[in-house]
């Protein structure tokens, strides 16, 4: 019984020692596309963990890059988010993306975009390359909300641009 109790405690501070290590590898985002019924906006939601970010922009932007303190740097990696996401709705016509604004919020950073939905909507492409320039197991998934049904686009690999029929 004494030998089950030690192991228990060496488990839980082994595991304690290693989530800050595991936290900085988990190279996921999660955007949020939504169909806004009562201001008649596609409003985009982008959250990343501030863990990976920090790393992201020491290694974009330098070693001196400080995405906790500086709003400049902020900005910057807001703007690098925005180039390199994407949305249309047929082959010629690409939403034209306005950056609403950026913030820290606990343990994510935040970006925020916006467009007037130009309305009967069917189809949309989306591209999402993030992160995934510099980190090749970068997985970035996109929710399209406030339609029917929640649609998902999982970037991942080598998938650059997803279409997905949201009749």
């Amino acid at each position: 019984m004494r030998f089950r109790i030690i192991s228990l405690v060496l488990a839980i501070l082994t595991g304690a020692l290693w989530a800050p290590v595991i936290a900085h590898q988990q190279k996921a985002a999660i955007t949020k596309v939504l169909f806004n019924p009562r201001n008649g906006n596609i409003e985009v939601a982008h959250r990343f963990l501030l863990h990976d970010a920090e790393h992201a922009v020491r290694e974009i932007f330098g070693g001196e890059a400080d995405i906790i303190s500086s709003k400049e740097t902020q900005a910057i990696f807001a703007r690098y988010v925005a180039d390199r996401f994407g949305i249309a709705i047929s082959e010629d016509k690409a939403l034209e993306l306005e950056m609403v604004g950026f913030e820290i919020e606990r343990s994510f950073f935040w970006i925020y975009q916006d467009v007037t939905n130009p309305g009967d909507v069917e189809n949309l492409s989306i591209q999402h390359g993030a992160l995934r320039d510099l980190w090749p197991e970068q997985i970035n998934t996109v929710n399209i909300e406030g339609l029917d049904e929640i649609k998902t686009a999982t970037f991942q690999g080598s998938v650059e641009i997803i279409s997905l029929d949201l009749q």
